[in-house]
């Protein structure tokens, strides 16, 4: 997954980031604006997880949405 994609497209991803870690809040959702290393240090705190799951689950989180096709917004 290309996260200059996703990072261009947040407003629109993350809704899929919402339903994956709704432990994530909407102030926590708006600071990662679509950094994958933001989006893994606020799993790791909202979960109480290492580093190396929550980079397991976002790999996993890749993988199920590596045909998101974003559209763009003008």
């Amino acid at each position: 997954m290309n996260w200059d994609i996703v990072e261009g497209n947040w407003k629109q991803f993350k809704g899929r980031i919402r339903v994956r870690w709704g432990k994530l809040t909407d102030d926590q959702l708006e600071r990662i604006a679509g950094k994958r290393i933001e989006l893994a240090g606020n799993i790791q705190e909202a979960y109480g997880i290492t580093v190396d799951e929550a980079e397991e689950q976002i790999k996993l989180f890749e993988e199920q949405n590596k045909d998101f096709k974003a559209t763009a917004v003008k």
